[in-house]
């Protein structure tokens, strides 16, 4: 080899390189940083639910007694102000790119705990029913394994998902915020390279060791390793200047030891005085406060009750891990302790903040922030995810309401179409004839060479397949034509792909399959075939929902559920047949949640009236709701009927009422 001239006077380029974490796609092949993909206008977020839950029920019982209150006063009775929290469904790098146009620089903490449990089984069980029933949800839905597919290259992948999620985070948080990223051994020492590289290094605040474990449950005897007890939350801040209020725990047993004596004032111990003035001694004396034993030495008494505890070290072990009975598990994996929260929330925030998680799992962030009276900003991928929370923030609703607190409304938010089009845009370089064969190849169908017709694009088994169009809402119209069409080619059986479809859609199709005689699927189509890496994921059938009026003598309305059918797609296969019988015979054994909306408009989101659902301590469910709605105008109305069942899919409809 040609011997090289680099020296003093002709450096190597690794001599002056600094300390910093490198993946692949950092940078690009010309050695520049590689900008964030995004699009070039954030897009909106879409408001889908509207939830005030107690205000709603007042609000329903003011109109039905006609005693009009005044609305300022009604509101502040419940609210502390105006602000609305926000729950939002779909990729946390576009919400937060959408946040930033009103949030940027408002958000005082953001806590996140990403997946970084490649290897787990999130396999889970979920309760179906009045009883303790209970099936296996298949772990592919859940948003933990849908993050797994981010290590499809590998820890570059990883860390550049990470990585982008950071920069935008950091652009959201205050001058006075800060981060708190939870994590393990498998990536803690990653996640601290790639914080350095974004909030910079002086601006490490700490690193919270959690003993999560209190001991070595479930690990094998012939293990040759220390056993792992614990959790790591790495804690960043944006500036210098961030908020912190000092936390106290309570004194360990060998510390209560140390206050032996006792007077009327109370338990107290002896410290040597020190460095305290003449001045003070006089005053501490005449508080009682000074104790001189025999040889005429001055001791200071410090009681027990002078302080709430030590300041709060950065090793936790007084928290315990969520136990099967306890009252706040929500079955969720991941799930977090409440008490780990209230400390976090409560150091590095003050009553006015705004509070963040954008993995929010079940809901633990802002279940305590909403307890705290904090506002919050919670998004999650999961659609399992985002039903648990949702249960959860109505239960901290009612709860507080109940106990005369306040409590903030919240809305319940997605991307809509708008994420699809960044992923056509992105991903598919808008065609929409790549969109077709993208979500056919997922749903394991052959697209069709010489389709008939073409409205018809592909096929499986014996049934053909129409697959709408990326930004469409598959309608009662658009149904006949393709029925016909496929009855014109012969077939018997077809499935229907589409984003979204018509509300009253599933009761127009039994009629339809009568008049033509074919069966008909109404298949969504999953938002998690647009994340990258992913390899495959479930499709659902849209369910089956019928509900019927109750019209009171008085013209007040109530809401009776008549049957339900849900999709099943997610269930386990070896469980399929057991549970559609069980469908069949007890069909409100698979809904978790339902709500209801007597005065729907299309044009604006489902506002919960009324709803019911089953928590852990709660198993029954009502089927008739007990509100007594009353229109005070007269003329056509609309009630939406929204339920979700036990592996968090929705099925709605809309039934007119006359008033």
């Amino acid at each position: 080899m040609e011997k090289s001239n680099w020296g003093p006077g002709n450096p190597h380029p690794f001599s002056k390189t600094k300390t910093e974490l490198i993946w692949e796609g950092k940078y690009d092949e010309y050695g520049n940083r590689r900008e964030i993909k995004l699009p070039s206008t954030p897009y909106p977020l879409q408001k889908i639910e509207a939830i005030d839950e107690p205000h709603d029920r007042l609000k329903a019982d003011r109109w039905i007694n006609d005693s009009f209150l005044d609305e300022d006063k009604f509101n502040e009775s419940n609210h502390p102000d105006n602000f609305r929290n926000m729950l939002i469904w779909g990729d946390n790098k576009l919400i937060l790119h959408s946040l930033l146009e009103k949030y940027r620089g408002q958000i005082d903490l953001v806590y996140i705990d990403p997946p970084f449990d490649v290897g787990a089984d999130f396999t889970m069980d979920v309760q179906i029913g009045d009883s303790n029933d209970s099936l296996q949800k298949e772990q592919s839905i859940l948003e933990a394994v849908a993050y797994r597919d981010t290590w499809g290259k590998g820890t570059d992948s990883y860390i550049h998902m990470i990585y982008e999620r950071l920069n935008l985070i950091r652009e959201l948080l205050s001058d006075k915020g800060a981060i708190y990223i939870h994590c393990d051994w498998r990536v803690d020492s990653l996640l601290r390279g790639v914080m350095n590289d974004v909030f910079g290094y002086d601006n490490f605040r700490n690193m919270v060791v959690w003993k999560k474990s209190q001991g070595a449950r479930g690990v094998s005897a012939g293990l040759r390793n220390y056993i792992r007890l614990y959790d790591s939350i790495i804690y960043y801040s944006k500036t210098q200047d961030n908020i912190y209020n000092n936390q106290k725990m309570g004194y360990s047993e060998a510390t209560l030891r140390m206050f032996k004596y006792e007077d009327e004032f109370g338990r107290y111990r002896l410290n040597i005085l020190r460095n305290y003035s003449q001045e003070t001694i006089e005053r501490l004396d005449g508080e009682g406060k000074i104790f001189t034993d025999t040889k005429g030495k001055k001791h200071l008494k410090q009681y027990l009750t002078d302080d709430s505890g030590v300041s709060l070290p950065d090793i936790w072990t007084d928290i315990p891990p969520i136990g099967h009975t306890s009252f706040e598990n929500c079955d969720f994996p991941t799930q977090k302790p409440e008490a780990l929260l209230e400390r976090i929330i409560s150091a590095s925030t003050n009553t006015d903040s705004i509070i963040a998680d954008f993995f929010c799992g079940s809901g633990t962030t802002l279940a305590v922030a909403e307890k705290l009276g904090r506002k919050w900003i919670g998004a999650d991928l999961g659609r399992f995810s985002i039903h648990t929370t949702r249960k959860r923030m109505l239960q901290v609703q009612r709860e507080l309401h109940l106990s005369g607190k306040p409590y903030r409304s919240f809305d319940v938010y997605n991307l809509g179409r708008y994420e699809r089009q960044w992923w056509q845009k992105e991903k598919l370089h808008g065609a929409d004839s790549e969109h077709r064969a993208i979500v056919m190849k997922f749903y394991k169908a052959t697209e069709l060479v010489s389709p008939p017709s073409a409205l018809l694009h592909g096929k499986k088994g014996g049934a053909v397949i129409h697959v709408d169009e990326i930004d469409g809402m598959f309608t009662g119209d658009e149904l006949v034509s393709v029925v016909h069409a496929a009855s014109m080619a012969g077939a018997k059986e077809l499935h229907i792909l589409a984003w979204e479809f018509e509300m009253e859609l599933t009761l127009r199709k039994q009629a339809i399959e009568a008049e033509y005689g074919m069966q008909i699927k109404l298949v969504y189509i999953p938002r998690e075939i647009m994340e990258s890496n992913r390899t495959e994921c479930q499709f659902f059938e849209a369910g089956y929902l019928k509900a019927k009026i109750l019209k009171s003598r008085d013209g007040k309305i109530d809401v009776e559920l008549e049957n339900f059918i849900p999709s099943l797609a997610e269930a386990p296969e070896a469980e399929l047949t057991a549970l559609r019988e069980r469908s069949v015979k007890s069909p409100f054994d698979f809904i978790d949640f339902w709500a209801v909306d007597f005065d729907y408009h299309q044009d604006k989101p489902f506002e919960h009236h009324w709803q019911d659902y089953r928590i852990k301590k709660k198993r029954s469910l009502t089927t008739k709701t007990d509100l007594g709605w009353m229109y005070h105008n007269k003329g056509n109305h609309q009630v939406c009927v929204k339920v979700i069942d036990v592996f968090g899919v929705d099925t709605t409809i809309v039934i007119p009422v006359e008033a």
